[in-house]
């Protein structure tokens, strides 16, 4: 990375790379000179890219020593090279690609970092002590929301050891087609969610009672733990169904909800912290309102942390398939085994189908936000995103909906959005979320701690209650992607054994949002 230092800034990623961008704020307004001598012809905001020599017509647009696209016409040195001036190069094939050649040999173990976390009967650890109400369909979400503000106003001050209560509420369970190809990956999705470490162990339900989703479906006998409520039903389940004749009225639904949930309580608040390794974390990374900084401070800042888990011997997930599709020969090439890089090929091949299937392709994931903020298309995005998962070997791949089953660094194959990419690693197992941004948004989670990580300064001053890190700093030299990323590292610790994220303190989460790409009926 070169940047200059006068007045006139911009960040050049690679030695090859014949664009920039615009570091100052409010970007640069044309007859701005660079410390090298290059004199912008046009203005240009902040993020956005200036052309560094004089390009013809068909010429490549190389940033991250990649080609983002090509010029649409001739753009002389100084020029404003925006989506408007660029043509988007075809995706990679998935075939020859590369298989484990860019193994990197592996760093020291980091030893001796511990967290205060909740340890769970079946090995894992949580970063918070929370009971979770699992719905088995959109019907009574209603009635969950309800009981929750019930729990959380009555019943919650009576067990201060208890975080928090959350109803694991969602739009499936019915008019779907439940047998269908695909109506698998929102099941399993609902199943593991409700197995997040966070949620202690032991399982609550709400059902309604007509659902195409019923609780011995969702949970298999054998499945999940039996709870410490009396059950409802022969499964074992601790089971609350708004259709059992013994409801009659609202008010007996609530308090059987309530009275379920109590014992649920008991249980839960006489857990304690312990202190466990830092092998027990598992983070999720994802990016959400990137811009052109995303790539050049937040996430290699993350991808360093992310480095520092794996040789702590911790777990990292990285996702967004249509994020990440453009540099599938760079994930590969970090292949531990030749399977892990067909199982990456397999979930690169299967979005790609189910994108054809709708009728678009990958350009549609670049958003208005994202080209506002200097991102001129989605081959330029995914080699911001991929940093995030920093050069250690890739040893996993997950499928939507699927649960950890090993440590290191996993892909786990997810949509790009936001909302449904924080479902997804939810249910997979995580304890503790990253989540990087560039254009601002007040993202959060209810089941896991969110730590927000501003791209830059400007972002970071105007949201100073809203981002928890700061790595704007990387852009303007005040901190390096080293300083940020062990800042990273510490405050995971310190906010898995209970710091409040800012997330947190305002009480901010988005819904769940199931990934199901089965029809609805």
């Amino acid at each position: 990375m070169t940047t200059t230092n006068e007045r006139a800034r911009f960040i050049r990623m690679h030695d090859n790379d014949n664009v920039a961008i615009v570091v100052n704020d409010g970007g640069l307004a044309a007859g701005a000179v660079f410390e090298d001598g290059l004199a912008l012809i046009e203005n240009v905001p902040q993020g956005h890219k200036v052309a560094l020599t004089d390009l013809a017509e068909g010429d490549a647009v190389i940033r991250y020593n990649v080609t983002i696209g090509y010029a649409s016409c001739a753009l002389p040195k100084g020029s404003w090279i925006s989506e408007k001036v660029l043509r988007m190069p075809p995706a990679r094939g998935l075939d020859d690609l590369p298989v484990g050649t860019r193994l990197v040999a592996p760093a020291a173990p980091l030893e001796g970092y511990t967290f205060e976390g909740y340890r769970n009967a079946d090995g894992s650890v949580g970063t918070r002590n929370i009971l979770a109400i699992t719905t088995t369909v959109q019907c009574v979400s209603g009635v969950v929301d309800f009981a929750v503000r019930r729990i959380k106003d009555e019943l919650l001050p009576r067990y201060p050891n208890v975080d928090d209560v959350v109803g694991l509420e969602h739009s499936y369970g019915c008019g779907v087609a439940i047998d269908a190809p695909g109506a698998e990956v929102p099941i399993r999705t609902l199943r593991n969610i409700s197995k997040n470490p966070n949620f202690g162990g032991a399982v609550m339900v709400v059902s309604l009672g007509c659902e195409k989703l019923p609780p011995t479906r969702l949970f298999p006998k054998g499945s999940i733990p039996i709870g410490p409520a009396p059950t409802a039903d022969a499964s074992g389940l601790a089971v609350v169904c708004l259709q059992d004749q013994q409801h009659v009225g609202f008010d007996s639904m609530i308090q059987s909800i309530l009275t379920t949930a109590e014992r649920h309580l008991q249980v839960l608040d006489a857990r304690r912290r312990e202190t466990c390794p830092a092998s027990e974390l598992v983070v999720g990374v994802q990016c959400g309102g990137s811009d052109a900084f995303s790539g050049v401070t937040a996430n290699p800042a993350v991808g360093f942390a992310t480095d520092l888990l794996v040789r702590a011997g911790a777990t990292v997930m990285f996702s967004e398939v249509t994020e990440v599709r453009d540099g599938i020969d760079q994930l590969t090439a970090r292949a531990a085994d030749a399977d892990v890089a067909a199982a990456m090929v397999r979930e690169m091949q299967w979005y790609d189908d189910y994108l054809v299937r709708g009728g678009v392709d990958r350009s549609a994931n670049t958003t208005p936000g994202n080209k506002a903020g200097g991102l001129s298309n989605i081959v330029e995005k995914a080699m911001g995103s991929i940093v995030k998962s920093g050069s250690s070997p890739i040893v996993g791949v997950l499928s939507p909906g699927e649960k950890l089953t090993r440590k290191g660094l996993i892909y786990a194959a997810t949509p790009a959005s936001d909302f449904i990419c924080g479902t997804l690693q939810l249910a997979a197992g995580m304890n503790i979320h990253v989540f990087t941004t560039g254009r601002g948004t007040p993202y959060g989670l209810a089941a896991v701690p969110v730590i927000k990580v501003a791209t830059r300064d400007d972002l970071a001053r105007r949201w100073h209650d809203l981002m928890d890190i700061n790595a704007g700093r990387i852009a303007s030299g005040s901190a390096t992607i080293e300083d940020v990323g062990w800042e990273m590292f510490k405050l995971m610790l310190d906010v898995a054994s209970g710091r409040k994220t800012w997330a947190e303190h305002h009480k901010l989460h988005n819904a769940l949002t199931l990934f199901n790409p089965a029809p609805v009926t």
